[in-house]
């Protein structure tokens, strides 16, 4: 299991977004609230995600060490500053690797992605939809791991120019289908509007005129923060924001 925020908003340092609030990624990373069996800590690793500006591709940043050791980020988020983001700490999967490479965000032109929990019966049990994919893709994989696979399907009917709602809610339904009791938790962005899937995991939501946060967890005691109801998919950008069940119904 992971951790996982995306924001849209004014500018404001990765430090203010990820580190400093109480229950900021950086907290929540060693003292999660609602990991739901998923283990106690994430401290396989963590990435950040950010747009220099509009209409640029994404930066981003991965470490195979756990985020409150990585001293060279504290440095640069303190001075890094977007009004688009997407981090993520990470829970390894016992038997999946700890490297940089599985770490989220991935991505690939605007977009970046990160799932937070767990595809049961891994790898087996999605070989059917993994078949689907071109060889290549399958062949360069971020990292062997159940969320970079999710990765590459979600991907995949992107550059089919499907809309990014309906590509989450396929993705989702169908590894669901097929690996029954997976929690399936995905996110994404393109610097403009935030996807998120509730499957199996906590998700919360903070919304208004201004801004917008979709995180595992709420970062602080602020009451604009709502959970979003299990098999839910939000689409969210500042002003206002959409729930709907992963059966498309509204």
């Amino acid at each position: 299991m992971c951790r996982h925020l995306a924001y849209l908003g004014p500018p404001t340092t990765l430090s203010a977004l990820l580190l400093e609030p109480a229950h900021g990624l950086l907290h929540q990373s060693y003292a999660p609230a609602d990991m739901r069996g998923g283990g106690l800590v994430n401290a396989d690793g963590f990435g950040a995600g950010w747009y220099p500006g509009d209409g640029a591709v994404p930066v981003r940043y991965r470490s195979a060490a756990p985020i409150w050791s990585d001293t060279s980020f504290a440095a640069l988020a303190a001075v890094t500053g977007s009004g688009a983001v997407l981090a993520a700490v990470r829970s390894a999967t016992t038997g999946m690797p700890v490297t940089d490479t599985a770490a989220a965000p991935f991505t690939e032109g605007r977009w970046l992605f990160s799932h937070n929990g767990v595809v049961r019966g891994w790898p087996g049990s999605v070989a059917a939809p993994a078949s689907a994919l071109p060889v290549t893709d399958l062949l360069t994989l971020d990292a062997p791991t159940d969320a970079a696979l999710l990765w590459a399907l979600v991907r995949h009917r992107l550059r089919a120019e499907e809309e990014p709602a309906a590509a989450l809610a396929a993705v989702t339904t169908g590894v669901a289908a097929a690996a029954p009791g997976s929690r399936l938790n995905l996110l994404l962005t393109d610097g403009a509007t935030v996807w998120a899937t509730a499957w199996g995991h906590a998700l919360s939501l903070r919304c208004d005129a201004t801004h917008v946060i979709v995180a595992s967890e709420p970062l602080d005691d602020d009451p604009g923060w709502a959970p979003v109801p299990d098999r839910q998919l939000v689409t969210a950008r500042p002003g206002g924001h959409t729930v709907c069940d992963l059966s498309g119904e509204p």
